[in-house]
């Protein structure tokens, strides 16, 4: 029994935390593929969390606005961000909160200790990655990629939908005028990514770190 002990105390422990794109090798790429209309940079390990509650309390409107700094986005598929927290409205009680790598645990905890009655708070860092694509032909990329209609007028700076992209749906946010965030579960990562490549081929895809 000592020996097992023992073995088990020797035992690696470290829990290795890789992003759904590790082994596409992206930094590499960076270093090969210095030219094109399009850029792609995966925005990694960052925290996921999806809040639910009922807006309207007050209560529950003003001890989220206070921890996070930004009141909670009312109005459909709009986001708020601050040097903090990024906040997309999901549905009328829904939201998904983005912040830093490993900042996640220590908002759960303070909105966790700070909230009180009926609400639901969910750690989805593991199951999603964000890719940002952009560059004077992003639009077109997504444009041959999804349905949803990408002029200004429709998608505007900060206004996020979920959508469809290929044969998959993402989250998807413009930016600025020629950039956007995708919101991409983990299980469709791979999917995504060579969906992009081959999207790109034509404008030539550069990579960033």
């Amino acid at each position: 029994m000592s020996n097992i002990t023992a073995i088990v105390a020797e035992a690696d422990t470290t829990v290795r935390v890789e992003s759904p794109l590790y082994h596409a090798n992206l930094p590499e790429l960076a270093k090969k593929n210095l030219q094109g209309e399009v850029v792609l940079r995966e925005k990694a390990l960052l925290g996921h969390l999806v809040l639910r509650g009922n807006v309207a309390n007050e209560l529950f409107a003003k001890t989220v606005a206070k921890i996070l700094g930004v009141e909670l986005p009312t109005a459909a598929c709009s986001s708020v961000e601050n040097n903090q927290v990024l906040v997309q409205w999901l549905a009328p009680d829904e939201w998904l909160i983005i912040t830093e790598s490993g900042k996640e645990e220590a908002l759960q905890a303070q909105l966790r200790e700070q909230l009180t009655g009926h609400y639901s708070l969910v750690d989805v860092s593991g199951g999603q990655t964000v890719l940002a694509l952009s560059g004077p032909k992003a639009e077109m990329v997504l444009r041959k990629s999804c349905h949803y209609d990408l002029h200004p007028s429709s998608l505007p700076t900060g206004k996020c939908v979920g959508t469809n992209l290929a044969k998959t749906t993402v989250l998807l946010r413009r930016t600025g005028a020629d950039s956007f965030e995708l919101v991409v579960r983990r299980s469709f990562a791979d999917y995504v990514w060579m969906w992009l490549q081959d999207a790109s081929r034509e404008y030539g895809l550069v990579i960033e770190k």
